[in-house]
């Protein structure tokens, strides 16, 4: 009898093909999420993306309800009514598109992480139900900020293409 082995499985550990069995299972999850994070990074941009650029297009739709909305419900620190109608159409318009494609993703999502703290302070007749769906993209364009826009980017492209 191998007293090595024995006294190595009697300490409470797996035996050696369990353990590699365990070893490789997770060495293929592993593999997984590698090939999932990209398909995350985007989808989570997409999905913030389509929040904001919804409600610019809604905005564009109705040009004359949006100014008047500017005027007498929003208020926009700093801006005058006009401006910032404009200024926040541009960004829910423009933004949106940049966290897409990932192109100057970490900056478009900060841009955005600003507008939408700005736009949660201008309107105070934000519902609690409001108030939570702000805080949640707040919350997915941090993870975008801090991780990256991800190899599904325009951004991973021209990193590894021009300044590799």
């Amino acid at each position: 009898m191998d007293l090595a082995a024995h006294s190595h499985a009697s300490a409470g550990s797996m035996p050696q093909g369990l353990t590699d069995r365990v070893r490789a299972a997770y060495r293929r999850f592993l593999q997984g999420t590698e090939l999932a994070t990209p398909l995350l990074d985007l989808g989570l941009r997409v999905y913030v993306a389509n929040a904001f650029l919804q409600s610019g297009l809604t905005k564009i739709a109705s040009w004359q309800q949006t100014l008047a909305l500017f005027d007498s419900e929003y208020a926009v620190p700093l801006l005058n009514p006009v401006l910032a109608a404009y200024l926040g159409t541009a960004a829910e318009l423009g933004l949106p598109l940049l966290l897409v494609f990932g192109f100057g993703t970490r900056l478009a999502a900060i841009a955005l992480f600003v507008f939408n703290i700005v736009a949660v302070i201008s309107y105070p007749d934000l519902s609690p139900v409001g108030l939570q769906q702000h805080q949640f993209w707040g919350a997915l364009m941090l993870v975008t900020i801090f991780h990256g826009p991800g190899k599904l980017s325009l951004d991973h492209f021209i990193r590894r293409r021009f300044l590799a």
